[in-house]
């Protein structure tokens, strides 16, 4: 009952939006998308939808217009899948948390894979990489837009973690994607999955003591108010898939089809510039916020948690990743 009163107040929401939207400038608007983010406004994620939504909209003539609502406002990350897979969304930017709906996509978030970006680039286009964007369209209905690359993910806490042994059952937030589970409990954490707005707080109350994720997520969170340590842990290089509807997309006529994939090119492109800005700004910037950053044995976290992944696969995906560690050498 909580979720569908949870629902009807996101539909009536979006309606007064629309009734307000063609009340005035917007009347020659006949495709109206709304996008879901987790991340704040200042993010690059963020910016980057902003720009594709100006995009569409100038060269559609106003036929195509977008509406960007940041830090879980609409939906957090699981919730915006399924309302974009029940039309009452239509964008939102995911990967590794598909897991729940197609297997495959374990490997866009799958600690110890890749070991840098240019391992990402040769999975993303390679057979395997094409496989993930086809399934997520067969099986799950989302059409990806190209990605955005996420940087490494690293842990904080409040205690130096340099060992597998030093986290000693610490209570981490981790993404709702198995792998996330399967890796930290094998390395002696304590995973406890939790949507990305709810991190904050949970931090404050204690609820959790440590949380992972890339720097540049961690400064746009505020992380460094609640977390003093910053261990370069680097287990993860991953990436996110900027997604629409497939249902919706397709109800584009031709030529508004071919403007918004033109658009999602250059919105990837952009975000990309962004990115490379930010990511060398954002570790002083940490730094001058009081995180202190600890050198770990990579070596040591590597070994006690790429066999679990590994071992955690059905034979099928098991597979698969041995294609990827191949592919990606």
């Amino acid at each position: 009952m909580g979720d569908k009163i949870k629902y009807c107040c996101i539909v009536i929401l979006l309606i007064l939006s629309v009734l307000s939207c063609s009340s005035n400038t917007h009347r020659k608007t006949e495709f109206l998308f709304k996008a879901s983010l987790l991340v704040k406004e200042n993010h690059t994620w963020y910016k980057a939808f902003v720009h594709f939504g100006k995009l569409i909209d100038e060269r559609s003539g106003g036929r195509m217009k977008l509406e960007v609502y940041p830090s879980e406002q609409l939906a957090k990350e699981l919730e915006a899948i399924r309302l974009i897979r029940a039309g009452i969304i239509d964008m939102t930017i995911s990967a590794g948390s598909l897991t729940n709906f197609a297997e495959i996509l374990t490997f866009c978030d799958m600690p110890f894979l890749l070991r840098d970006s240019i391992a990402m680039q040769k999975l993303i286009k390679s057979y395997i990489g094409k496989r993930i964007e086809n399934e997520m369209i067969e099986k799950i209905g989302l059409r990806a837009l190209g990605y955005f690359q996420r940087g490494e993910r690293h842990l904080t806490s409040n205690r130096p973690i340099k060992h597998p042994h030093d986290l000693d059952e610490l209570i981490i937030r981790v993404p709702n994607a198995p792998s996330y589970v399967v890796a930290w409990k094998a390395l002696g954490a304590k995973p406890t999955p939790m949507a990305f707005s709810e991190v904050f707080s949970s931090l404050q109350q204690g609820t959790i003591e440590a949380q992972e994720n890339p720097f540049a997520m961690i400064k746009n969170a505020g992380f460094s108010e609640v977390q003093k340590y910053l261990n370069l842990t680097g287990h993860l290089i991953t990436w996110g898939y900027p997604l629409v509807g497939e249902k919706q997309f397709q109800r584009l006529p031709q030529d508004l089809k071919t403007i918004f994939l033109e658009a999602a090119k250059e919105m990837q492109a952009y975000e990309h510039m962004l990115f490379l800005e930010n990511e060398s700004k954002v570790q002083e910037q940490l730094k001058k916020q009081g995180m202190i950053f600890v050198e770990v044995d990579k070596n040591a976290f590597m070994e006690m948690g790429e066999n679990a992944v590994y071992e955690s696969l059905s034979s099928e995906m098991q597979e698969v990743y041995k294609s990827i560690k191949k592919i990606t050498r």
